[in-house]
């Protein structure tokens, strides 16, 4: 591994810095994204209530209770991965640590919509092949 000198590295913070929140807003837009056009396919449809693991509210995993629907169509067509990955987006989006909340769950199309406007904003190309979900890429 070559040394790379401190120098360079404090010359070059602010950019590192944007280009790591760049890649973390691109990463939540294909989460929220890929959840979006998943759920616009499913009969999942009205507010739902997202809770974050608090470990000190003794509660180890993420929920998502459906508050207009039957709570069987959430854990139908959303499992719990889904459910980290949409509390990580969440707080990467808000840049803040994820906070309870309720949501018509038919806005994550709108919330990914917002995200690909600040990246383009910010300069990036939205290249859609690798924006796609990991598990869809072929090689």
């Amino acid at each position: 591994m070559n040394p790379i000198k401190l120098s360079l590295l404090l010359a070059q913070q602010a950019e590192l810095l944007r280009q790591v929140r760049l890649a973390n807003l691109a990463g939540a837009y294909r989460t929220l994204r890929d959840l979006a056009g998943r759920i616009a396919r499913s009969p999942l449809r009205g507010r739902v209530h997202l809770r974050p693991v608090d470990p000190a509210a003794e509660r180890f995993c993420v929920t998502l209770t459906a508050l207009e629907q039957a709570q069987s169509l959430v854990e139908e067509h959303l499992g719990d991965d889904d459910l980290i990955r949409l509390a990580d987006a969440i707080s990467c989006a808000t840049g803040m640590p994820t906070q309870e909340c309720s949501f018509d769950i038919g806005q994550l199309a709108e919330f990914a919509g917002m995200l690909r406007t600040e990246l383009e904003s910010s300069g990036v190309e939205i290249d859609e092949a690798a924006a796609r979900p990991s598990h869809h890429r072929n090689g």
